[in-house]
């Protein structure tokens, strides 16, 4: 629909010589105000020295539009011009909504474009945590709404495998090791103290004995530590429906020589001095640094910077149109650092673009959990999973945006009732298919039904048009969401699809054997909104239950 009125009103300026401006729409709040307005007749005020409520009638007067479309257009307040979509506009998205059915709502706008999604990348020292959470779903939501605005999606999944916290882990997997025969063995002051390090000391017993005691390196041990923790990851994962195309690991830039060449293309490009033995990367105040940075210690280990720049040089290389990170609120000032240096080095990072989420409280009653890795207290993603089911899981992470801090209630996430936001949806879903059992035994055939051959002027009550209104929204809404990388907007769409949907219900008969062609009717519309629900919960990464 914005479209179609960028367009009329795009035809107007011409026909007027009007300058050109960048016209946008917005939904009124009331009613009384239409279904659009825009604030044309305001922004060309300066331009054409002219009152804008002047401007708004002059363009209005030159308005060509199809009354089917658009009943009518008014002016309010100081020049907004706000326009009423025609009812009969609405009913003719029932058989695009039955003719689209899974598909209806996608968008082209993206088509042929690639995008490359980076998100979770936790380095393999222990399981997830509940904290992780939010990353995971998000990212996966994300990935989701990426596609249905038409980009090609690469989920991507980026981890360290050969830094410090492996090399702690690597430490305490051995410790475990060694108090199988040494009880009072010492174990590492910052080592990871789960139950999981003993499972992994148990598993490399079993096939090695006591052949270990003394080992040249902790190279076995890191190994058996990153393949055991990268299995229950990934089995995690799994239980929340996130599948990754692609593990890229910290090494390989290493071994393929992406670290050193970056090195060298910053030095030959003036863009590095040594000091005391480290090599630091200047950074320019004009951009907001206040002081220039280390990307190798005088040890000669890389700082995560390096790496860091080094990583996304590659996936710029390998030809993204958009490249999506995800991070946790304690990178919001380092991904900074690393996106200048790339831009630095001369590579455009229009595309790069990165989201930042607050952290996450679970409450249940008044105790709140802790999420140390290094603790043997931690609150697991499993166990958040275990205790409340993936779809609440995945629907609390997402539901609200992400540069705001979640209060997680597990108490509330764990109720079958209409307080519990996904409960809600899903009981809305499950309500239109149980209307539609009973409509198989009692209209048998309804879903065949040619809509041709329909009498749409049946439909005329205001609750009838209002679900129609919200429904034809969901295209322009994935696109929106989509275009600000917020699939929390989904969800509050939804919340106003199943809001209308239990108004539509209350006040109309859907199934009445007396007026069988309206009942048809109103079935079609439980039908449109029963896909509209299914496609928007495949887009948060949420079932469809039929009963509940």
């Amino acid at each position: 629909m914005k479209n179609y009125l960028t367009k009329i009103i795009g035809d107007a300026f011409l026909k007027l010589n009007y300058p050109d401006k960048s016209i946008h729409f917005d939904k009124p709040k009331e009613e009384k105000f239409g279904d659009y307005s825009t604030n044309a007749a305001m922004l060309l005020a300066k331009d054409l020295k002219s009152p804008p409520r002047k401007i708004a009638e002059e363009l209005i007067h030159n308005l060509e539009y199809d009354k089917d479309v658009i009943s009518k257009v008014e002016i309010a307040g100081a020049g907004f011009i706000n326009f009423f979509i025609s009812g009969n506009y609405f009913k003719k998205i029932i058989p695009e909504i039955l003719t689209g059915k899974n598909n209806y709502g996608r968008s082209e706008v993206f088509k042929n474009k690639t995008a490359n999604l980076e998100w979770v990348s936790a380095n393999p020292t222990g399981l997830l945590h509940a904290g992780h959470g939010r990353q995971v779903c998000l990212g996966k939501a994300l990935a989701n709404l990426l596609e249905w605005t038409g980009y090609k999606v690469t989920r991507e999944y980026y981890y360290n495998d050969a830094g410090n916290q492996m090399s702690v882990m690597a430490k305490s997997v051995y410790a475990r090791y060694m108090q199988i025969f040494e009880p009072e063995f010492p174990f590492p002051e910052e080592g990871y103290a789960g139950d999981y390090i003993k499972d992994i000391a148990q598993i490399i017993y079993a096939e090695r004995k006591d052949s270990l005691r003394n080992p040249e390196n902790l190279d076995i041990f890191k190994e058996a530590g990153e393949n055991y923790n990268f299995k229950l990851i990934k089995n995690t994962l799994n239980t929340l429906g996130v599948k990754h195309d692609v593990f890229f690991n910290e090494t390989s830039l290493y071994e393929n020589g992406e670290i050193n060449r970056t090195i060298e293309e910053f030095k030959s490009k003036g863009l590095t001095y040594e000091e005391e033995g480290a090599l630091w990367l200047k950074m320019n105040k004009d951009d907001g640094f206040q002081k220039d940075k280390v990307i190798v210690k005088s040890s000669g280990e890389p700082t995560y910077r390096l790496p860091d720049i080094a990583y996304h040089l590659d996936k710029i290389k390998r030809g993204y149109d958009l490249i999506v990170d995800i991070f946790g609120s304690d990178h919001g000032d380092t991904y900074k650092e690393v996106l200048y240096g790339i831009k630095s080095l001369g590579y455009d990072v229009s595309s790069i673009k990165v989201i930042i989420h607050q952290m996450v409280t679970f409450k249940t009653g008044n105790e709140s959990f802790k999420m140390s890795k290094r603790s043997d207290k931690s609150y697991y993603l499993d166990d958040l999973i275990n205790d409340i089911g993936a779809d609440a899981t995945q629907f609390f992470f997402v539901m609200r945006g992400a540069n705001t801090h979640l209060d997680f209630d597990i108490e509330l996430a764990k109720e079958h009732s209409e307080k519990n936001p996904v409960y809600y949806l899903q009981y809305a879903y499950a309500r239109i298919c149980g209307i539609l059992r009973n409509a198989d035994e009692n209209f048998p055939g309804y879903k065949d039904i040619n809509s041709d051959d329909l009498n749409f002027q049946l439909i005329n009550s205001d609750s009838e048009i209002n679900l129609l209104k919200i429904l034809s929204d969901f295209g322009e809404e994935v696109l929106n969401a989509g275009m600000s990388y917020e699939p929390h907007k989904i969800i509050t769409y939804l919340n106003s699809v199943a809001e209308n949907f239990h108004r539509f219900y209350h006040n109309n008969r859907v199934l009445d054997p007396e007026n069988k062609e309206l009942s048809e009717l109103r079935l079609l519309i439980c039908l449109c909104t029963k896909q509209v629900l299914k496609n928007g919960f495949d887009i948060i990464g949420i079932s469809s239950p039929e009963r509940m």
